[in-house]
């Protein structure tokens, strides 16, 4: 292999310099891939579509994870659904006093990622804060007793097994494993190549929230402009807080960051008209 083609997008593709190909296996749940690129480090990928590279998965890691933290402003308790590659984890983690349940349905994406791209968690799964569950996200919400003040939902797309991740039901137990106030943020997609995914999870979201919106990143290996992140809540106050009280929770945590900020979280969860068309269609 010298040369990796991601055909994601119908009529679109993109394409990496392969110098050496780390890992490549097929399993009962999915084909895996990590490789070493000249540009964006090593890359994972999952049934031929990047999941995370070394170079830019800071931008991803870090808007999912601070931002709802932050928002929330008291959160103990986390449950990351998916992120086997640990960076939200990682993210998670850094705020002080947290405890992260991770839910993974892949035993292999975790081993490998730590031998192969450890730069990603660095460390992040031997925290004795983290509490790793191999098991399927959607069983899980279904049937915990734990509550938690955030969850995420570190996702693929929704083709595979990543495909349950985004059904209202899942959705409605999300609900059910959040405390009062609790707030659950999602992966969801390059708006520009996938409307469809803004329009349906907003349209499955509402009937169960108070309040969903979404938020946006950039994440230059997720092709096609700025990426969305949904948020859902029952507190619509944690959407409308002022940016200085933003800033302080964010000085208190001690938490350096490369990209997050709290002026970016206030202007991320400012939509274009583009991404609340999509949602209006809903």
């Amino acid at each position: 292999m010298t040369r990796f083609d991601e055909l994601l997008h119908k009529g679109y593709w993109q394409s990496f310099e392969v110098e050496e190909v780390l890992f490549e296996e097929k399993n009962d749940l999915q084909h895996l891939v990590i490789f070493q690129s000249p540009s964006h480090g090593r890359v994972l990928a999952l049934d031929n579509i990047v999941q995370v590279t070394e170079a830019d998965n800071f931008f991803y890691h870090e808007m999912l994870a601070h931002l709802p933290i932050i928002a929330h402003g008291a959160v103990t308790e986390v449950l990351i659904i998916g992120g086997g590659d640990g960076g939200t984890l990682k993210e998670v983690l850094r705020h002080p006093g947290v405890q992260a349940t991770l839910v993974e349905i892949d035993q292999a994406v975790v081993d490998l990622c730590v031998k192969y791209m450890p730069s990603v968690s660095a460390g992040a799964f031997d925290d004795p804060r983290c509490d790793l569950v191999i098991a399927d996200g959607l069983k899980y919400v279904a049937e915990t007793d734990k509550r938690f003040d955030i969850i995420i939902v570190d996702s693929t797309d929704p083709v595979g097994p990543g495909e349950v991740l985004f059904s209202e039901s899942f959705y409605r137990d999300c609900k059910r494993c959040l405390k009062p106030g609790g707030l659950l943020a999602t992966q969801n997609g390059v708006p520009f190549f996938q409307p469809e995914e803004v329009t349906t999870t907003y349209g499955r979201l509402n009937p169960i929230f108070e309040d969903v919106w979404f938020f946006q990143t950039p994440v230059p290996t997720y092709v096609g402009g700025m990426m969305t992140l949904a948020w859902a809540t029952d507190d619509p106050s944690l959407r409308h807080q002022p940016v200085e009280d933003l800033v302080e929770r964010f000085v208190a945590s001690g938490i350096t960051t490369r990209y997050y900020t709290p002026g970016i979280h206030w202007g991320s969860l400012h939509l274009p008209p583009y991404i609340t068309d999509m949602m209006d269609q809903a």
